[in-house]
């Protein structure tokens, strides 16, 4: 019973946080006249939206971040008197909730110094594709670095196979995993209401997750952040009001990465995150594609979602079944997590 009454307080009020941030900070954006500029690469009809409010990520992050840090200083505070699972580890469950929160923030300051040079320093393409790899290894660095300073050693658990230590590859494997989802995240920002959608299953699969290996911490956090997506959907979905920017999408892709280590369990990023990865992949494949062919194309356009735009696929459709495809990756991961962890 309090599981359930924690995490449904934890996601709404997120929500309402999410949705009201966004009722001023949108008015004040178009004020500072920080509107989004749409690139050429992109499908025509996307010029429409030129001008239309970036960097509203903000919204949801201000939303998860108060959550996430009161619920887990009460959990800190008065876990002991109501946990009465098997699990009461609660100061091991804390540092890995406040490591995945400070992960996800370092991205969102990646994505937020990003924004401000496009918006701000009107430099279109903003930070370089070298400078954003170097800060982003850096902050899984750090990440990784305040795992292990905390006692968490190299060993992952996988689904059927139990615990596996990985010795020194763990942190490399770890690393670029990161790095990848974030920026797997961040390609996933295209279309109206995609990423928060698709993020918003990803972070309900986790917290399911979180709650069969009894974390209250983590499930609450997780429902934080499913509320907060939802809030910022009030504006983002289509047509969309604002922008998240990718102070928003490398701040979720942060976010995802700390769940799945809080868990205890990285490897389900693969199911849980089939969309994001399915996007990056595809620009991967268009360039190689478009290098080794002298100019061909493998899809209409990348990233994959602007693939079935081209098809004639309405932005509502492809957010529609992206986030169903989700959702079933996730069930996925639950059922694997649950019946093999």
């Amino acid at each position: 019973m309090i599981y359930g009454i924690w995490t449904f307080c934890a996601a709404l009020i997120a929500f309402i946080i999410s949705t009201v941030t966004g009722k001023f900070l949108i008015p004040y954006l178009r004020k500072l006249h920080f509107g989004q500029t749409i690139l050429e690469e992109g499908p025509k009809w996307h010029k429409g939206k030129q001008g239309t409010p970036t960097m509203g990520g903000i919204m949801f992050i201000v939303a998860i971040v108060i959550v996430t840090i009161a619920s887990t200083v009460v959990y800190a505070v008065t876990g002991n008197e109501f946990v009465t699972s098997f699990y009461a580890d609660i100061p091991k469950e804390c540092v890995l909730i406040f490591c995945g929160l400070g992960l996800a923030v370092a991205n969102g300051v990646i994505g937020f110094i990003d924004d401000y040079i496009k918006v701000v320093k009107k430099r279109n393409l903003g930070l370089t594709a070298s400078q954003k790899l170097i800060l982003q290894f850096i902050a899984a660095a750090a990440f990784l670095a305040v795992l292990a300073i905390a006692g968490f050693g190299t060993t992952t658990t996988i689904p059927f196979a139990g615990k596996v230590d990985l010795g020194f590859f763990y942190y490399i494997i770890a690393a670029v995993a990161i790095v990848g989802i974030v920026n797997s995240v961040n390609l996933t920002d295209g279309i109206d209401g995609l990423d928060g959608s698709v993020t918003f299953f990803a972070c309900v699969a986790f917290m399911l997750v979180a709650c069969t290996k009894s974390y209250l911490g983590i499930t609450a956090m997780s429902a934080a952040a499913a509320g907060a997506c939802l809030g910022f959907l009030v504006w983002n979905f289509h047509p969309a009001k604002v922008f998240m920017g990718d102070t928003g999408s490398l701040f979720l892709g942060g976010l995802v990465c700390g769940l799945a280590f809080a868990v205890d369990m990285p490897i389900l990023l693969l199911p849980v995150g089939i969309i994001y990865i399915a996007e990056e992949l595809s620009v991967i494949l268009q360039v190689s594609y478009f290098k080794i062919t002298h100019g061909k194309r493998l899809f209409k356009m990348s990233p994959i979602h602007h693939h079935f735009e081209m098809c004639g696929w309405s932005e509502v459709k492809i957010v529609a079944v992206f986030s169903t495809v989700t959702a079933i990756f996730g069930a996925i991961a639950f059922a694997l997590a649950y019946f093999g962890g």
